[in-house]
């Protein structure tokens, strides 16, 4: 049917109107047609009439000659359009610049060898694909790859230049299986769209000696040539290493000649949370437990063999245990793995009590006791495993989120300092000495951070501090100076407050000298008052109500929302959220546990 509502007839080759004469205005006759849908001359000199229906605004005809030269409508299938005369499917010219690209790309995102386009399978396998396909040799593919990172590693220089707020570095260095040292250098920031950014700088071979002043000029070197993002630090997050002190010391004394930190670099050196957890709980696993000695058996037997592994499995089958527990398996503290060895045992309790029964050479099961003293211990513990799994995020700011957790630990050891369990409470007295020792270190600038928290802000603080250290402590004090401090140095200068300065001018020319002398001072006076008693935006914010702790809020969704309410204190929020509590996105650099088959 043609969009005009006439009907075609291909053996006639004539069209006719349904329901109409010849005499019609929709006829039109098929060998008449022009493509671009006007009439010609027919043989009696009558004009035929253009096609009006408006589909033909949105319609071409395909028209194709006859053996006798008429033209007459394509009316094949879409699908046949696409075929060509011997039914082969068009597709469009094959580009050996983009194939070669599409290679290199597949190299380094598969981390596949340099010597896979010289496969023979490989080679044979493009080339039956296209003929054209013909894959580079490794030397060509390597500089290509080379090509390719410089091509990347300008486009990030140019989005480090332009990106809004200061960079957070951490570092971490990594001795391999030959024993080469590497080191990993990646900085956190958040961008234009308030997302926060890891982008790893450097990963390198890093020769000895791992000194301070070694780790500093390789540091230096790279944020200085490689980058040129030295003017633009606002601190490093490092783990325990007695050099990292020196390196950390060199490193601000050189980059603050550059351009001056924050609070005069109070702040540039922040430990690794995530690893001060760890020594606190490894403090208190100092003296194990006989029932955690039973439970570390226990799961050392049931793996020795396969034997007694099938008949584990058994009893777990048995018992309808087919549930699996979800626990996280990536947290990178060694006492993690205690912690999860004790939930699966309390989850398979019941098959280890049913496999002492059928299998008479396993002597170290827990009795009902010792069984319930693991579950406390578990209990205990499962707080700090939380706080370390929450420590270790990378794709979400976590410096807002250490002040709650830490504060959490803290109440939690005061609490099991009272217990009644002997065990627990030793442990607790162990962790509380380890965990005041790097209280006493605490950076204010996470206390600060969870202030720009619109669920806490600081009040929570206040309150902490009173739950630890009484009513009008002065550690609360010093945080609240502190906080005023960085935003006055983040602060813009106010525009003058605006004083009224219309007055009738023939009431002026009546006023005596002294009187507009006198009255003088008090517009001065006014606009002195008027600015000292004009609340900055840290003092609106503070004011204003809390949002529910309870909500799972994106915290730089609400500050992208509220850049432009407070636009000083959201520049300063942007640089502050950005912290990393941790140095896991640095060791993850080197993380290859998954690819590992552990002793079992």
């Amino acid at each position: 049917m043609d969009p005009d509502g006439i009907q075609v007839n291909l053996e006639s080759q004539s069209v006719s109107s349904l329901g109409t004469h010849e005499d019609d205005d929709n006829v039109i006759e098929l060998e008449e047609l022009k493509v671009d849908g006007t009439s010609k001359m027919d043989s009696k000199g009558k004009r035929k009439r253009k096609l009006t229906s408006q589909v033909w605004m949105f319609f071409d005809k395909l028209i194709e000659k006859s053996v006798d030269g008429k033209q007459r409508k394509d009316i094949a299938d879409i699908g046949q359009l696409l075929l060509n005369k011997d039914m082969s499917m068009r597709c469009t010219k094959f580009d050996p610049d983009k194939f070669r690209e599409l290679v290199v790309a597949a190299i380094v995102m598969h981390d596949l060898p340099l010597s896979f386009v010289e496969y023979v399978g490989v080679r044979a396998f493009c080339s039956y694909l296209n003929p054209n396909a013909t894959l580079v040799s490794r030397n060509t593919l390597k500089s290509d790859l080379l090509k390719m990172y410089k091509k990347e590693k300008d486009k990030l220089k140019c989005v480090l230049k332009e990106a809004p707020g200061r960079l957070c570095l951490t570092s971490d260095l990594w001795t391999s299986i030959t024993t080469d040292g590497y080191i990993a250098v990646t900085v956190h920031f958040i961008d234009n769209d308030w997302v926060l950014q890891k982008k790893i700088l450097n990963f390198s071979f890093m020769p000895p000696p791992h000194s301070g002043v070694a780790l500093s000029e390789k540091v230096g070197l790279i944020l200085e040539s490689d980058w040129g993002i030295e003017k633009k630090i606002f601190c490093v997050t490092l783990d325990n290493a007695s050099a990292n002190d020196v390196f950390v010391s060199l490193l601000k004394k050189n980059l603050n000649l550059k351009k001056p930190f924050v609070c005069k670099g109070e702040f540039f050196h922040l430990r690794c949370r995530a690893h001060v957890l760890n020594l606190v709980v490894q403090e208190g696993l100092k003296e194990i437990d006989d029932s955690i000695h039973k439970v570390r058996e226990s799961i050392k037997y049931v793996r020795g063999s396969q034997v007694r592994k099938q008949k584990f499995l058994e009893c777990v089958k048995f018992l309808s245990l087919n549930a699996k527990k979800g626990l996280r398996q990536d947290v990178p503290t060694r006492w993690n793995s205690t912690y999860l060895m004790l939930e699966s045992a309390l989850f398979y309790r019941r098959a280890f009590n049913h496999l002492e029964i059928s299998d008479s050479n396993y002597k170290n099961c827990p009795s009902q006791f010792e069984w319930d003293r693991v579950k406390k211990i578990s209990s205990f513990l499962s707080v700090f495993y939380d706080i370390t799994c929450v420590f270790s995020g990378i794709k979400y700011p976590t410096a807002n989120l250490y002040f709650p957790s830490v504060f959490t630990a803290y109440m939690m050891l005061k609490e099991h300092m009272d217990s009644e369990d002997v065990y627990l409470k030793n442990m607790a007295n162990l962790m509380m000495a380890k965990f005041e020792k790097y209280w006493s270190e605490f950076s204010m600038i996470l206390a600060i951070a969870v202030i720009l928290d619109p669920r806490y802000k600081l009040q929570f603080v206040n309150w902490a501090y009173e739950k630890m250290y009484g009513v009008d402590s002065p550690q609360f004090d010093n945080v609240s100076s502190k906080l005023h401090e960085i935003y006055d140095e983040y602060k813009v200068s106010p525009s003058p407050t605006p004083t009224s300065q219309s007055k009738d001018s023939d009431s002026n020319q009546e006023e005596s000298s002294f009187k507009k002398g006198l009255f003088k001072q008090f517009d001065s006076f006014r606009s002195k008052d008027q600015t000292r008693t004009q609340k900055s935006q840290l003092d609106l914010y503070l004011e204003e109500a809390s949002i529910d702790k309870e909500e799972n809020l994106d915290i730089l969704s609400y500050w992208k929302a509220n850049q432009y309410r407070y636009p000083e204190l959201a520049f300063m929020a942007r640089d502050i959220l950005s912290i990393p509590v941790s140095t896991v996105a640095s060791e993850s650099t080197f993380s290859t546990g998954g690819r590992v088959l552990d002793q079992y």
